[in-house]
């Protein structure tokens, strides 16, 4: 059995967003075309409170993009976005979100940030998805969306290390690509076992 993760493709990182990836709008159609091929379609959403840890308006003197440690390691800072309940948080318009079986959403504890669909940032609290894709038997997992080198990376290096068979598909995701983080997540993805196609 095979799965189609399609990671926070949400208005705030698409373009006009608050933190948009280049592009982020054009892979919407090929990935709605890609969700009759799998056995199971899962959706994962962003979905921070006001004033999450990981926003760089919560630390006084941080900007955007800056660094800083947190008890679960290195964090980058981030403009605001993906807010529960606003437009900027929701699904783009034109993503078929009734196609999917199951909506994961994350980053909704404020003390830590969860860019991977299987674990918060600490690696150690689950979402829940592994659970649900083991009973229901599925084996190999193929991701697509927003941003290839954070979100998709960390979703597809926890899936590999979970046991999974991983694919993911990378002209239907775009990249932040912050100092490299691109060409980084890429050859991070490959050494643990991802196929990228």
């Amino acid at each position: 059995m095979h799965a189609l993760l399609v990671i926070d493709v949400q208005n705030d990182f698409c373009p006009d967003g608050a933190l948009a990836v280049a592009g982020g709008s054009e892979i919407v159609a090929g990935i709605n075309a890609l969700m009759g091929k799998f056995d199971a379609v899962v959706l994962t959403q962003d979905w921070h409170p006001a004033g999450h840890s990981s926003f760089a308006s919560s630390h006084a003197d941080a900007a955007p993009y800056d660094l800083i440690e947190m008890p679960y390691g290195t964090q980058v800072l981030w403009p605001e976005h993906c807010i529960q309940g606003t437009s900027g948080a929701a699904f783009h318009p034109v993503l078929e979100t009734d196609r999917a079986d199951l909506i994961v959403r994350k980053g909704f504890n404020p003390a830590i940030d969860s860019y991977s669909a299987f674990f918060e940032n600490d690696h150690k609290t689950p979402t829940g998805l592994e659970g649900y894709l083991r009973t229901r038997g599925i084996t190999q997992v193929t991701l697509v969306g927003l941003a290839l080198d954070f979100c998709v990376n960390y979703s597809a290096v926890d899936a590999a290390q979970l046991g999974f068979e991983v694919t993911v598909d990378t002209g239907l995701c775009r990249a932040i690509d912050l100092d490299g983080s691109g060409a980084a997540a890429q050859k991070a993805m490959t050494a643990a076992g991802v196929t990228l196609s």
